[in-house]
């Protein structure tokens, strides 16, 4: 663990302590939600891999989740099966993928690997961009095959990043009508959205659900420890998603990188602060097998941080979080894939 700078604890500022405490506030349950308990269908998985309760669906997965986009930066295609069975066998059972990783690539990769046994073993969650129903169910149906499985247990509407994305969702026709059909047919078990942009958007979605009287199972977001400073999803979202009922995906707790290059923290304490929210899975991106065995004993070692640690982690990078510069999904196009390819919404 880095030592901490005196002089970033004095830079948070009144405001920020505020904030952080807030944001601590919220999170109270994170503690009780950790279990290393395990379901009879766990029982083939190695030991000491924490499961936590996602949301009202009483589905139990894993504290860390492996993320699909990763799956398409690997070395080659067996590296990646490599990495998703060995991700099963250690208890590692959320599987995270897009339609459009890699152009399908990453979502081809993870099939390969389901095979032999262990889709039994897995959680799968897959994304798609569509707006209309009819896009939304082109897409999910390339992810079927892609996957090679009949059911995908979570599809959640990828990067709603625009304030309109929602009404274009709920509206007549669009996606979550083509959602209701494929729930209802049996190819996906349940519904939820992901986003990194702004917490109001995330806000806006929420509210436009439920307007239409639906209630999203999972929401997905950034939560790291540079989110605390600037439009913040942890302070914003979580407590909404929370009121719901919604399983909580963290995302970017590295931010693909960038806050490890603020020199503020270490590797392992990213991962434990995105765990001590009430995160119901923290995903992370693994290409090689060393970050992957990094997860496994990040999921492994968690123990839940007090307030004290939690403030002065918060503290170390409040300089460096106050602007979104190490958070580029926030203020730059960086990983707004549905910006390059509006063709994909539909």
């Amino acid at each position: 663990m880095m030592t901490e700078d005196p002089s970033r604890r004095a830079v948070l500022g009144a405001a920020g302590v505020a904030l952080a405490a807030s944001v601590l506030g919220s999170f109270r349950a994170a503690a009780e939600a950790t279990s290393g308990e395990k379901k009879k269908s766990d029982a083939g998985h190695l030991q000491g891999m924490p499961y936590r309760t996602l949301g009202r669906t009483g589905e139990r997965v894993s504290l860390v989740g492996l993320g699909g986009y990763h799956l398409g930066n690997t070395q080659d295609e067996a590296t990646a099966i490599a990495l998703v069975r060995r991700a099963l066998d250690a208890g590692i059972n959320f599987l995270d993928n897009s339609w459009d990783y890699h152009d399908g690539e990453s979502e081809r990769r993870a099939g390969k690997a389901l095979r032999d046994g262990y889709r039994a073993k897995a959680f799968v969650m897959t994304k798609l961009d569509g707006r209309t129903a009819a896009s939304a169910t082109t897409q999910l149906h390339q992810s079927l095959t892609r996957l090679q499985t009949e059911v995908i247990d979570l599809i959640q509407v990828h990067e709603v990043i625009r304030m309109n994305d929602a009404e274009r969702i709920f509206a007549p026709g669009g996606a979550i009508e083509g959602l209701l059909a494929a729930k209802k047919a049996g190819k996906v078990r349940f519904i939820g959205f992901t986003g990194h942009k702004d917490p109001a958007i995330h806000l806006h979605m929420l509210q436009t659900a439920t307007a239409h009287d639906f209630t999203f199972d999972t929401v997905q977001m950034p939560l790291n420890v540079m989110d605390p400073h600037y439009k913040s999803f942890a302070a914003r979202v979580i407590p909404e998603a929370r009121k719901r009922e919604m399983g909580i995906l963290g995302m970017k707790a590295f931010a693909d990188g960038s806050i490890l290059k603020s020199h503020t923290v270490e590797p392992m304490e990213c991962l434990h602060y995105a765990m001590n929210l009430p995160t119901s899975v923290v995903i992370t991106g693994c290409e090689k097998m060393e970050i992957l065995e990094q997860a496994i004993l990040a999921a492994r070692t968690f123990k839940p941080m007090d307030d004290a640690a939690v403030r002065a982690l918060l503290a170390r990078t409040a300089h460096a979080g106050k602007d979104g510069h190490f958070e580029p999904s926030k203020v730059t196009d960086q990983h707004d894939s549905t910006s390059k390819h509006p063709e994909w919404l539909g």
